[in-house]
Formats: structure tokens, C-alpha cells, sequence
């Protein structure tokens, strides 16, 4: 089965917890703080996997989650660091983040990787929270939680020409002849159900992939027909075979056929139609063929969107399939990559800045009780060892340093009032 968008959760290791820990040795009475640190826990990287062709295997497995890592132990031993955990994808697979919608990563190379939820730190043992004033102290940090995302993954098949037109044109037909591919051919309306790829190869050693699209049809790029959950795979190719039937014996006309699939690519994305595009006139062993051409290159001149050229072709006789197989060649020698729909900046994306986001927030629940949210404060909460008192005095005045006391007296706190964070709750005192 043909899989090409897919939505999965995932979650990076947390970090390993630092620990409360002295030296209590034979002759060391007073050694001191030597509790050590927690290991990194484990990122969840995506990569490239040149063996699979299909998003299959992620309908059975929706969610991943990295190892955490290993707390510290005594006399200063750091945790062991989780291992990455690794996820294959296609070549071709494009990650977006599932609540903005931005683009994370595009992974078309086979060599392409990328850490797509970072895991947290380890947590500090008390040994780094030695001083003057403070020479035993017992105050550690819990590990730092790892990144949790939803993304939806899309794949668009890598191929350097795309076949579009509407259904029974003739686009498996032509597949088949050019290409040692066997896709399904028959007499009926949408008979290509998944997009097929092929491998044309030249004598003279050149070789391009086509690919086969469903066929379109009048309002598909708003959803109707199959062609808007396959109108991503046109986005990689570098020249459109727009294939238009010239034997009239759908009842349709040859110019309207043409108009209106271009008006279903620019609708979906106008920047598809910048790219060469060829007129393969199909079915032309069919007697009313020649004359439908004809009049089809008298009202192409009226038209806004001018092909490269148009290529009268028969898939049953093979008659202009080595003309058109070499001007297809030649076309794509002269013609670039086309950059992607939506760019991204893997840096605005991995490399967040906190400090743009309000450090916490204030709200009363039903029963009057304070509660704090938002990302800083909570991950704060969560990296603080609530086991030792000394920790949680630590986290009060970090909670005073970032104007939480403040707030509250503002919002209307009073002696006595709950505060809650996360499934934590304390007693505020003015």
C-alpha cells in the first residue's frame, strides 16, 4: 500500500537526574559534595533511508520516544547519555510541525539527517552548588525534559518529470511504453490510484524518473476527485508532460481539457506552472486526431500559459515516443531544481529563543486556587529535586526572581492562598 502523509507524536529522552551525594570515606570525615551529574538523554533524529518508497510503516506506529538518560551517581560520576533514537523515512519526506504547520526539515538526500526533537540535559549534581557560604549543600537538579512534538510527515516522490492530465488521456500507457514499469491500465476512470514512477534510460547513457499522477480533474486542488491528495508529488518536478487527448471520444474538448488542468495547478500552487511544460497530444492513431490537433495549436496562441512545445505522440503505435523522450531530455539538461513551496530555517525551528515567550502566566481555576503556567516556569518546576529542602528554597527564590511574587500580590493573592504548578501545590505567604 501506497502511503504518503502521515501524522505521528514524538518525545526526546529526558535527561538524567544529578544527585545529593558526599564523599564518606575512611579518614575523609568531611569530603565534601560529590554528587554527580545526569547523562543527556536520547534526540530523536530523522533520516534518510534510500530502501523505502512509502510512509507504510508509520500506519502502525505512531508514536516514538527516545531513552532517558542515566542519573549521576557518587564521587562526581556522571549518567550515562542515552543512545539517539533513529527514524528511517523515503527519500523525499518533508516533516512539518503538526501546530504551526511550518516546515521542520526536507530530507531528498540519501545522506540527509536531522535532529528533529532535541533531548534534555542531564541535571546538575550538588557538587556544582558548592560555595563559601554553602559548603555541603544538598540541592541537585532533576534532568531537563526532552522536546515533545506532533509532526506530520509528507512524502513527494522524487522524480525529474511529472505526467498530469485527466483521467483515461493515456499517462500509464505512456509510462509503460517508455519505462520498464507496468502500471495498471485500463478502459475506466481513475485507474491510477497511487502515483507510479519509472526509469527512462537514453543510448546515450542519460536517464530521467518519471512519474505517473492520478488523473485530475475540475476542482481538484479544492479536493474533488483524487487529484489534490497526489497534487505535492508535482511540486519536485522539473518538467510537466501535460497530457491532453485529441481523439474527442470522451466528449470533451482538447483545449478545455488543457485550460482547466493548468487552472487546477496554479490554484494548488502558481509557481508549478513557471516550470517547462510539454503538450503531448495523445491518441493520435485515432481518426479524428489529427484534425482536433489542429484546431487545438489554433486556440493555444489565445492562451496564457504557452507550453515548450507540443508533441503529437501514439503509446499503442509508439509513433513520436523517441522525439519526445529526447526533447524531454534536453529540456530537463537545461532546467533547474525549483525551490519548495514553503522554506524553512531549521535555526528559527531547533534553535527556539525562550526568551520570546512570556516566562509564566497567571490563571484561577473553578475553586478559586492560583495556578502558574508556561513553558519556563513548568520546566523549571520539573528540573527542581522537591526531595530536598534546600532545593525547593532554591526554586522559591528563582520563583521571586522572576517576579512571580509580584504578580500574584497584583492579581490578588492573599496569606494562605493555593498555588498550583503543574501537580504541584504550595501555600502562598505575602
Amino acid at each position: 500500500m501506497f502511503v504518503d502523509q502521515v501524522k505521528v507524536n514524538i518525545k526526546a529522552g529526558k535527561g538524567g537526574n544529578g544527585i545529593v551525594a558526599f564523599r564518606r570515606e575512611k579518614y575523609v570525615p568531611n569530603g565534601g559534595p560529590a554528587g554527580g551529574d545526569g547523562g543527556h538523554g536520547g534526540n530523536i533524529i530523522f533520516s534518510v533511508d534510500t530502501g523505502m518508497n512509502t510512509l507504510m510503516d508509520f500506519r502502525y506506529r505512531r508514536k516514538f520516544k527516545a531513552d532517558n538518560g542515566a542519573d549521576g551517581g557518587n564521587k562526581k560520576m556522571t549518567g550515562r547519555s542515552a543512545e539517539d533514537l533513529i527514524v528511517y523515512v523515503p527519500e523525499g519526506t518533508t516533516i512539518y510541525n503538526n501546530e504551526n504547520d511550518k516546515v521542520i526539515c526536507d530530507l531528498v538526500n540519501k545522506d540527509d539527517r536531522f535532529v528533529v526533537a532535541k533531548g534534555g540535559r542531564g541535571g546538575r549534581g550538588n557538587v556544582h552548588f558548592a560555595s563559601a557560604k554553602n559548603s555541603a549543600p544538598e540541592i541537585s537538579e532533576n534532568g531537563e525534559p526532552g522536546e515533545e512534538k506532533s509532526i506530520r510527515l509528507e512524502l513527494k516522490v522524487l522524480a525529474d518529470v511529472g505526467l498530469v492530465g485527466f483521467p483515461s488521456v493515456g499517462k500509464s500507457t505512456l509510462l509503460s511504453a517508455i519505462t520498464s514499469s507496468k502500471p495498471k491500465i485500463a478502459e475506466y476512470h481513475f485507474t491510477t490510484l497511487v502515483p507510479n514512477l519509472g526509469m527512462v534510460r537514453l543510448d546515450n547513457g542519460k536517464d530521467f524518473v518519471v512519474a505517473d499522477l492520478p488523473g485530475l480533474i475540475e476542482g481538484a486542488s479544492s479536493g474533488t476527485g483524487l487529484g489534490f491528495q497526489f497534487l505535492r508529488h508535482v511540486e519536485r518536478t522539473r518538467v510537466i508532460l501535460h497530457l491532453v487527448d485529441m481523439s474527442g471520444t470522451e466528449g470533451r474538448n482538447p483545449i478545455d481539457d488543457f485550460n482547466k488542468i493548468n487552472n487546477e495547478l496554479a490554484q494548488y500552487d502558481d509557481n508549478i506552472l513557471s516550470r517547462p511544460q510539454i503538450v503531448v497530444a495523445t491518441k493520435m492513431d485515432m481518426p479524428d486526431s489529427a484534425k482536433n490537433l489542429e484546431e487545438f495549436k489554433t486556440h493555444l496562441s489565445d492562451i496564457d500559459v504557452n507550453p515548450v512545445k507540443v508533441m503529437p505522440i501514439s503509446s499503442v503505435t509508439h509513433s513520436g515516443l523517441k522525439d519526445l523522450i529526447i526533447t524531454t531530455s534536453n529540456l530537463l539538461d537545461e532546467t533547474p531544481k525549483f525551490p519548495e513551496q514553503q522554506e524553512y530555517d531549521d535555526s528559527v525551528e531547533y534553535d527556539y529563543d525562550e526568551s520570546d515567550e512570556k516566562p509564566f502566566e497567571i490563571s484561577r481555576d473553578d475553586y478559586g486556587d492560583w495556578i502558574l503556567s508556561g513553558n519556563r516556569i513548568e520546566k523549571l518546576f520539573q528540573m527542581t529535586d522537591t526531595t530536598h529542602e534546600q532545593s525547593m528554597l532554591r526554586f522559591a527564590r528563582q520563583l521571586r526572581g522572576m517576579g512571580v511574587d509580584d504578580e500574584l500580590r497584583k492579581a490578588g493573592a492573599k496569606n494562605g492562598d493555593q498555588v498550583s504548578i503543574l501537580d504541584f501545590t504550595f501555600t502562598f505567604m505575602d
